[in-house]
């Protein structure tokens, strides 16, 4: 017999609920914290590449050279503050169960 593809491939989108009658303010929030950390992280970066390009194209200009030096550094560190803030919501899934990207569930303390 002859197995079509739609068969054995799933091709319903993983994540969230599909339905939109049942996506709750909680996943709107996870999910907008987690666009708002992408676009940062984006933004820190094409900053990264704009401020080499000023460096680049200074000519030895002292002041630009200094403009453009003032502007990466000021990128990377907006894309380690990004990464920080990425790692601390991490940390807190693995060691205390609260997802802040996803359901921002909290997993309760078993009692001792």
């Amino acid at each position: 017999m002859l197995r079509l593809a739609q068969d054995t491939v799933n091709l319903r989108p993983g994540g969230f609920t599909t339905n939109v009658q049942e996506i709750t303010l909680v996943q709107i929030i996870g999910a907008a914290l987690l666009l708002i950390l992408i676009v940062a992280a984006v933004v820190f970066f094409f900053m990264l590449v704009i401020g080499g390009v000023r460096w680049i194209l200074s000519g030895g200009d002292k002041a630009q050279t200094e403009a453009a030096r003032n502007q990466i550094t000021a990128a990377l560190i907006g894309l380690v503050i990004v990464f920080a803030a990425w790692a601390i919501a991490n940390l807190l899934e693995i060691f205390f169960g609260i997802d802040l990207f996803g359901n921002l569930t909290i997993t309760p303390v078993a009692e001792i």
